[in-house]
Order: C-alpha cells, then structure tokens, then sequence
C-alpha cells in the first residue's frame, strides 16, 4: 500500500549534516549581525570589526533574548557588534564568535561558567569561500568530516569571470529530493521539453563528493551544438555546475536545510568577461533564464511528490540507489519512535 496520509511527512529522512551556504559575503557587513533561521534552529551571524564572520545560537545564555534583534539606536535591524563580540540587547551581555562571554557590563562576580571561559552558547565552523558565507551543521555538533572546496572562478580577484548573477528559491521538500536530479538524465526531456535525453557520460561517486557529466545537444540558428552538464558535488549542500557549448557558465548550485521539507536554493551564476566587464543581456542572460526556467518546472514537482524508499524502476533510469547510498552518509539516524 501507498502511504497517502496528510499527518505524515512527505519525506520520512532526517535533516543532512555537512557544509551549508547561509549567506553571500556581500551581505553581511563590518559590524553588521543578522538574524537568521537554518537547521530548524534560531541563528544570529555578526562579522566583527575585524571583518571575520560568526555564528552562534541566537538566544542569549542569560535570560534567552534574540541576540538578532536590537533596540533603540539598533531598532529595526540586529544587536550591536562591539569588536569581536555581539552585545546581547536585554542586558549588555557580550559573546564572541566561539560562543563564550566575554563581558558582563555590570557584574562584580562573574558566573562560573563565564569565570572559566566555558562556551555557553553553541556555535558553528564557518568558512568564508566563493564569495559564500558556509556553515558547518551537525545535529549532535561534530566536528567537520571534510571541506568545501574553493572554485577559483568565483574569487573577487578573479579578474576572467564575472560578477555573480543570484537567485534564490524556498522548496518544500527534503533536500535528498531535489539531490536526485543530478542523476536523473530522462527528466529533462518530459520536465523540462529538451528534445531528447541528455547522453551520460559519467557519474562517479567519491567519499564526500560526486562527479557526474552529461552530454547534451542544443538547438541554435547555426544548428545543433553539443554541449556539456557537468556537476561536481561535495556534501548535500554544496555544488559546482559547469554547462559548456554556447555560453561558457558556470552555477554554484548550492542547497541549506531550513528544516526537514523546506530547503532554500542559493543559485550564483558566473560567466567569463568581455572586453575586461561583466555580460549583462544576449546569450549569456538567455541561457542563465533558461536554468532558472527548469528550476520552476522542477519546484512544481518537488513540492508535491512523495518519497518511495523502494521506487520502482527501469533500465532507462539514473543509478539512484548508488546516488541514496553515497547521500545517505549525510543522513543522520532517525530517532527511535516510542
């Protein structure tokens, strides 16, 4: 029988562990803190005044008020960074980075666990890459198993590629779902209208990443161009696609848990400069819209399917048991039901 109850989650998985983009560089400033919500916990994330960004559960240790939300001279916007501290609204308490107080304003005895420098409230990894704020998640706070990698198109000082073009989509699913379409070649042709099935040329699975290459055959007024979709992913939340053909682009597709079924897409498009300046308009635009186009064709889907522990396939279908194997490392276990 097929599950169809409405009280049950549509995607019966845990939230995947590992690196997560939760902001672009840009938009966090020296001194800025902003209230954000990941992981299905209350986040704040400050840079301090020496320009490194941090992030830290958002409720104050002391009395649990929203480090992400100031008052008076900082109404309307988060707490204030002092330093390399945010200062707590409520009562002026101080916290670093690393999740320790590190300043009671009007204490003359501070509390033990402030005294011995102990971290009293949790914080995370962050790397700072890509022109991406990443986060290291891990439900039981683990340390991290592996790194993002650096994509030297995506450098500031890279002066061959362009600035980046963003979007940003929420989907309602768990983010193993929208994962398998990166090994599911047929979709494109009933999904997105291509007018056959991209060739496979590769799909390799590693221990924290994942390789695949597709081959594909586009129509222009020259005539069919062969192109190419390649995708290189590292963890459940990070990955690079470079299409090639007829506009040389490059996408970092990457994906954050909000909680369970609602995952939000961080898309940043990337291609090369002409005469030392950004493309903006023709071709370059054209095949960016077209990405974006397939990618709410395929919310449409997503926000509504199911998932099948045991789908049934075919042989025309991707290697998705090798695909939920590789992802499922990522997947922490489910907590035992009473």
């Amino acid at each position: 029988m097929i599950a169809t109850d409405r009280n049950s989650p549509r995607v019966p998985l845990a939230m995947p562990f590992g690196w997560f983009q939760v902001l672009y560089s840009g938009e966090l400033g020296i001194g800025e803190a902003k209230p954000i919500t990941y992981f299905d916990r209350d986040l704040v994330i400050f840079r301090t005044e020496s320009g490194v960004a941090k992030v830290i559960d958002a409720y104050c240790a002391h009395m649990g008020a929203h480090l992400g939300y100031g008052i008076r001279e900082h109404a309307g916007s988060a707490a204030a960074v002092e330093g390399e501290n945010i200062v707590c609204p409520f009562h002026g308490w101080q916290f670093n980075g690393e999740g320790q107080c590190k300043h009671i304003p009007y204490a003359k005895n501070l509390p033990p666990r402030v005294a011995r420098g102990e971290k009293v409230i949790r914080s995370y990894e962050v790397r700072e890459i890509n022109q991406c704020i990443l986060v290291w998640y891990h439900p039981d706070d683990i340390a991290p198993t592996y790194e993002p990698p650096i994509v030297p198109e995506a450098a500031l000082e890279n002066d061959e590629w362009g600035e980046i073009k963003s979007f940003t989509w929420e989907i309602g699913t768990h983010m193993q779902e929208i994962g398998e379409n990166a090994v599911d070649a047929a979709h494109f042709h009933y999904v997105h209208g291509t007018n056959d099935i991209p060739d496979v040329q590769k799909q390799e699975f590693g221990e924290f990443t994942r390789h695949g290459l597709l081959k594909t055959r586009n129509e222009t007024p020259r005539g069919v161009i062969e192109g190419f979709i390649e995708n290189f992913s590292t963890g459940p939340g990070l990955s690079v696609i470079k299409f090639s053909g007829i506009c040389d682009t490059i996408l970092l597709a990457n994906l954050t848990p909000v909680h369970s079924e609602h995952a939000r897409a961080m898309y940043a498009f990337m291609q090369k400069k002409v005469d030392g300046k950004t493309v903006s308009g023709g071709i370059g635009d054209a095949i960016i819209a077209n990405i974006c186009s397939q990618m709410e064709e395929d919310i449409i889907i997503w926000n509504r399917k199911i998932y099948y522990e045991r789908p049934l396939l075919c042989d025309g279908d991707g290697p998705f048991a090798k695909f939920r194997k590789w992802y499922g490392q990522f997947i922490p276990p489910s907590p035992a039901q009473d």
